[in-house]
């Protein structure tokens, strides 16, 4: 089996080459890996003692970074390697503190694996949720080295789980421990015959927060908002911004304030956010030397402050449920004890379908439901405050799951 999974390799990486003159996102993964090996040789030296953090993307990055820092903290003596598979985490991440060197992921064929294994030596090595790869994961068994999975969900209906994943599931067994974020995780595990397994819970309420240690003033965000309610609508689509857009425009009242943090940032997108807009907008990248409290819908135009911009949210819409793309992250607008909107597509999702449980999350299919819950909100104060103090609430509640990971590694 593990044979036609190299022929399978091999074809795929040839396909991205392939394909890479015609999209940009394949395009940055083709060329990040031609220099990953030489980037590797340059910032290490044969006495390094190393670790080695892989992330799939941007979220995985997100989930796994309060182990990292203390990690990194622990060890600090040690070179630290990251990882990513995608562009969208890579490009974001690449200049982290957390990491001394931060690389894409050679393809996972036998010649790449060995010659990046045989180059980092890591003494410990972290994956985050998912993205395992079988002829990394061999490897690393081979050579007894350490590797652990952290916030892993699986699902019944994956791979791992059928007869033609026997690769993938053999590659499960490369980890010495795995740490899942629910006992149905476990239970999946255990049915393969893996037991080196403990339900922690999921990182990223460590992580989120965390973020309520931090500084998240935004003088531009408090001149805007100028003391009004605020709906923050956070990592939207197309298929979100459709239904929020006409809500703004003919159902909202006008005093409220909407912030529009949209997924993708490029001009053609927002451009078309603002064609659609009937009230009173201003954009990020335009907002200096402007009266922001004239506006009735701020449009972050910019990466990297929706975190700290949910801080000033009374409500929050999520986006990425309305259509396919897939759910976005929200409990980091849940730990700031704000009531929640998502769309209809958060099956994959356990922590949505818990958020909705405990009553802090809604979830909405059209329009007509989402003016209905917007409003709801809006207008009863003790629904709203309820709602999102209970998104508080179960936050803290599911907390510890660093320390049970540090816990197994004595750290």
């Amino acid at each position: 089996m593990i044979f036609f999974y190299n022929i399978s390799i091999r074809l795929v990486s040839f396909i991205l080459t392939c394909l890479s003159p015609f999209n940009e996102k394949i395009k940055k993964g083709v060329k990040g890996r031609k220099h990953v090996f030489k980037t590797l040789e340059q910032n290490l030296k044969e006495t390094d003692k190393t670790l080695w953090f892989h992330c799939a993307s941007l979220g995985e990055f997100e989930q796994g970074l309060p182990v990292f820092s203390k990690l990194r903290a622990h060890y600090s003596l040690h070179k630290i390697v990251l990882t990513f598979f995608s562009p969208s985490g890579y490009d974001i991440r690449k200049d982290t503190s957390i990491a001394d060197v931060v690389v894409y992921l050679p393809i996972d064929t036998k010649k790449n694996v060995k010659r990046f294994l045989s180059l980092i030596k890591p003494e410990l090595t972290v994956f985050v949720k998912y993205d395992i790869w079988p002829n990394y994961l061999r490897e690393i068994k081979h050579n007894k080295l350490r590797a652990i999975l952290i916030s892993a969900a699986f699902r019944k209906n994956q791979i791992y789980f059928k007869t033609l994943g026997k690769p993938l599931r053999e590659a499960l067994f490369a980890f010495e421990h795995i740490f899942t974020q629910n006992e149905i995780s476990k239970q999946l595990l255990e049915s393969i015959g893996y037991f080196n397994v403990s339900v922690s819970g999921d990182t990223r309420f460590d992580r989120v927060s965390n973020q309520l240690e931090q500084d998240n003033t935004l003088s531009f965000i408090e001149d805007f908002k100028n003391k009004q309610l605020c709906i923050v609508i956070g990592s939207s689509w197309p298929e979100d911004e459709n239904l929020l857009i006409e809500y703004i425009n003919t159902e909202a009242p006008k005093n409220i304030k909407f912030i529009i943090a949209p997924h993708a940032i490029k001009a053609s997108h927002i451009k078309s956010i603002q064609e659609k807009l009937s009230v009173p907008y201003l954009l990020y990248s335009k907002k200096d030397n402007t009266n922001l409290a004239k506006s009735q819908v701020f449009i972050v135009d910019t990466i990297g402050i929706l975190t700290k911009i949910y801080h000033y949210a009374d409500i929050a819409y999520v986006g990425g449920a309305m259509g396919n793309t897939g759910l976005h992250n929200t409990l980091e607008p849940a730990v700031f004890g704000v009531p929640i909107v998502i769309g209809k597509n958060h099956q994959k999702f356990p922590e949505a379908k818990a958020l909705i449980d405990n009553g802090g999350m809604f979830s909405i299919s059209n329009q007509k439901q989402l003016n209905q819950i917007l409003n709801q909100l809006i207008n009863q104060n003790e629904k709203r405050l309820k709602s999102g103090q209970a998104n508080y609430n179960f936050i803290k509640k599911n907390k510890g799951a660093v320390i049970q990971i540090l816990d197994y590694l004595r750290i």
